[in-house]
This record gives structure tokens, C-alpha cells and sequence, in this order.
């Protein structure tokens, strides 16, 4: 791309430009020669040696052990946070004399400066992709580390702006696509897994499509991907839906479309949503290309099911008794007994937890609060939908529709946020 030839150009000139200290610092140990890169890169001013600067601190952190990572990432916390005094200050003036200046100047105060470093490392050729790995590390800290959590927010702050869904582009995946980006549909696919190309070339047939959103700074680094199955009526089995047979005349007969995986790819944007503004968009392509599609389903998991079903602590807690009833049902390696009074009574209370089990004003069920935002209604449940073992430990193999009915999704959208409204499709309009 001429851009990266550019900014290769650019780094070029600013490696001859890089001041001797930094040339020069082979004595220090990898976790001091960051550090003074980082501080470096920040009082920097011209593109070419910030080029340089961002580039040589990038190879310098991913050099570094877990456990210097970990040391950087407290570096940030307590040297190149907001300085306390001079947000004191810009407070009391503000305060003495608010004006549009002040208001600057007191903004200007709290940001962090490791905000500053994190742009500037953005100027390095695949500099994005570093942060975002970057962020990644930091996340798998913050269980054990929550002290870091101003950082990440800082980086949140970043990937909102660099990730903003105006800057993404859409792109439909097919057997033509390059190797590259195939092979990571298959290593990032994160609801049902591929084995291997077999798989994937089923998943990209004539009867089915596959879109995903990519960066233009990263551009073969899929950021999410969604998987549809063009359908005759709303499918109940994604069994099915993995194993039938190829249909090349689907497209022309098919009146629904069901979005059956959706995988986020990049562990580094946690928190960045990109979901909804997929399956909109998603949504207006396959209607441009296929008019006689009339429904918009998912056929979706229960992740959260066994783990509400079986906690203690919740609201009304079952009897033991059923309790142990049904645990057969959760386990990937029983041959559970199909008692009928036990599918109904879980069936119910799958629905009962979708409906009713909340965290504050929302469904506890992130896959429910996912769908559910965007503005979908809950449509069914089904039975013995998925056989897998994730499926049957995650919620007895039971899966639900969400309906994407398109002139009602915004309003749906309000109802939830401002609500927690859940929009249901009646028992009669399932099919």
C-alpha cells in the first residue's frame, strides 16, 4: 500500500536523525531503554524521528518477559500519569474564573501523558496493531492488577476514537478471499469451532455468506466476522445448519437469513463495540443482493444459562432435588435420560432466564444483552440445538432466536437501553 511505503520512507529518514543517547544505549536492559524511548517519543516533535522513535519502542516492548511488561505497565500508572498538582491548579482556576480557556487548560491537565505516548507509538508502520496487542496484555493483568485500570481506560479512550465504526470498512468474505485472512477466520471463530479448511469451505458455500469489519491501518486483520445461512424459514438446529448438505439453489429460494456466528477477533478492543453497526450493515448488503429475504434471525447460544441455573446464591434457588435432575443435561459426557417432564421444566426456565434473570436493568445473559440492545426481539427456544460439548456444559444445548425485525430495531433499541425493555415475538409469529 503506498501509505506503508510512505511511512517506511518516513521511518528511514528518522532513524538517521535518532539522537546518540538512544543509539547508543546497548548497556541498558530492555526495560530502561523503553522507558527512555517512551520518554523521548513524548517531547518529540517531528514526524520523522517520531516515526523512528514509536517504531524502535515498539521492538523494544515486545522484547520484554511477561514479568517486564507488567513493570511497564505500573510505569505508566506512576510516571506518566495526570501530575496532581497541575490539575490542582487548573481546578482552582477554573473555579476562581470559568471561561471557555480555562476549561482547556483544566482538560489539558487530566489527561495522562502516557495518553500522548500511546498516539505517538500509533505512528510506527502497523503501530495500530501493536497498541492493540499492547491493550491485550494489559487486560490479562487487570484480574490480578486492578491498580492498572486508569490505564486501560486511557487506552479504551484511544481504540473508541481509532475504532469509531465510520472508520471501518465492510467487507463480504468468500472462497476468493486471500489465504491469509481465511486461515484467521479459522483460528479466531469463537462460537462454533472449524477443524480446519474442510470447515471453513462449507461456511463460505453458495448458500451461505460471511462479512467482517476491518481497519484500514490493519487491513488483513479481520475485526470481527459474522456467519449467515441463507434459509428457508428460521432454523431450530445449528447441528443442522453445520451439517446439511451444500444448497447451491438457496440464495434464490431462501426468504430468511440467520446469523448463526458472530466472533469478535481482537482481544486488545474489549469493550469496543462493533456487533451492532456489523449487523445493520450486514443486514442492508444482503437485502440489496437478495430482495426475497424477509427475515433476520439469529440462532443463538445461552452461554450464561448453567451457570445462573446452578448458582447458590441467586434469587429463588432450586430445590436440590432438581438441581440433580437436571445437571445430566449440562454434561458433555453423560448420556442423559430424555425425561420429558425435565426438557419442559428446563425449556421453561431457559425462557424464565432470558426474560427475567437481570444484572441491574439487563438480561445477566451477555448474548441476550448483545441482541437485545441492537434492537432485536426474543424469538424461541429450541431444544437439543446444539450437541456440541460446549453447547450441552454452556446451557443443556438449548439455543434461542433473536428476530431482527428492521423497522422496529431502533425503537426496540430505546425501549432496552432506557428500559430494559425486552421486545418478545409472540408464540405465533415464531415460525
Amino acid at each position: 500500500m503506498v501509505i506503508n511505503r510512505w511511512l517506511h520512507s518516513v521511518l528511514d529518514a528518522g532513524r538517521r536523525l535518532l539522537p546518540e543517547s538512544i543509539t547508543r544505549s546497548g548497556d541498558l536492559d530492555a526495560l530502561s531503554k523503553l522507558e527512555a524511548l517512551c520518554k523521548t517519543l513524548i517531547s518529540s516533535r517531528g514526524e520523522a524521528m517520531g516515526t523512528a522513535l514509536a517504531s524502535e519502542a515498539l521492538k523494544a516492548y515486545h522484547a520484554l518477559s511477561v514479568e517486564q511488561r507488567t513493570e511497564f505497565f505500573f510505569k505508566l500508572l506512576a510516571d506518566f500519569g495526570a501530575g496532581e498538582a497541575d490539575v490542582r491548579a487548573a481546578i482552582e482556576n477554573y473555579l476562581d474564573e470559568p471561561s471557555g480557556d480555562r476549561a482547556i487548560a483544566l482538560h489539558h491537565a487530566t489527561e495522562a501523558p502516557r495518553q500522548m505516548l500511546f498516539r505517538r507509538l500509533n505512528m510506527a508502520p502497523k503501530g495500530t496493531y501493536a497498541v492493540v496487542k499492547m491493550r491485550s496484555d494489559l487486560l490479562r493483568l487487570l484480574k490480578q492488577h486492578s491498580d492498572l485500570k486508569s490505564v486501560d481506560a486511557d487506552l479504551q479512550d484511544l481504540m473508541i476514537s481509532w475504532f469509531n465504526p465510520g472508520f471501518l470498512e465492510l467487507k463480504e468474505i468468500n472462497w476468493r478471499t486471500s489465504a491469509l485472512v481465511l486461515e484467521k477466520l479459522i483460528a479466531y471463530e469463537a462460537v462454533h469451532s472449524m477443524t480446519g479448511w474442510e470447515d471453513l469451505q462449507r461456511r463460505l458455500a453458495e448458500d451461505r455468506r460471511c462479512f467482517a469489519f476491518f481497519h484500514p491501518a490493519v487491513p488483513d486483520e479481520p475485526l470481527i466476522f459474522v456467519e449467515v445461512a441463507l434459509t428457508s424459514g428460521i432454523a431450530n438446529s445449528v447441528d443442522q445448519l453445520l451439517n446439511e448438505a451444500v444448497d447451491p439453489s438457496a440464495a434464490a429460494k431462501a426468504d430468511t437469513a440467520i446469523f448463526y456466528s458472530i466472533s469478535d477477533c481482537q482481544p486488545g478492543l474489549k469493550g469496543i463495540s462493533f456487533g451492532n453497526f456489523l449487523i445493520k450493515q450486514v443486514v442492508f448488503e444482503l437485502k440489496q443482493e437478495l430482495p426475497n429475504l424477509q427475515r433476520f434471525s439469529t440462532l443463538s447460544p445461552i452461554p450464561g444459562f448453567s451457570r445462573w441455573l446452578f448458582d447458590e446464591q441467586r434469587e429463588q434457588p432450586l430445590e436440590d432435588a432438581e438441581s440433580e435432575q437436571f445437571a445430566p443435561y449440562f454434561d458433555p459426557d453423560s448420556e442423559a435420560a430424555q425425561d420429558p417432564a425435565a426438557i419442559t421444566a428446563l425449556m421453561k426456565l431457559s425462557r424464565h432466564y432470558l426474560k427475567q434473570a437481570k444484572r441491574d436493568l439487563y438480561p445477566f445473559d451477555p448474548v441476550a444483552r448483545f441482541h437485545l440492545r441492537n434492537g432485536a426481539a426474543l424469538g424461541a427456544c429450541h431444544w437439543s440445538a446444539d450437541s456440541s460439548a460446549r453447547g450441552k456444559k454452556q446451557s443443556a444445548g438449548i439455543m434461542v432466536n433473536y428476530i431482527y425485525e428492521i423497522d422496529q430495531v431502533e425503537e426496540r433499541h430505546e425501549q432496552f437501553v432506557n428500559h430494559g425493555e425486552i421486545a418478545v415475538i409472540p408464540r405465533n409469529r415464531r415460525a
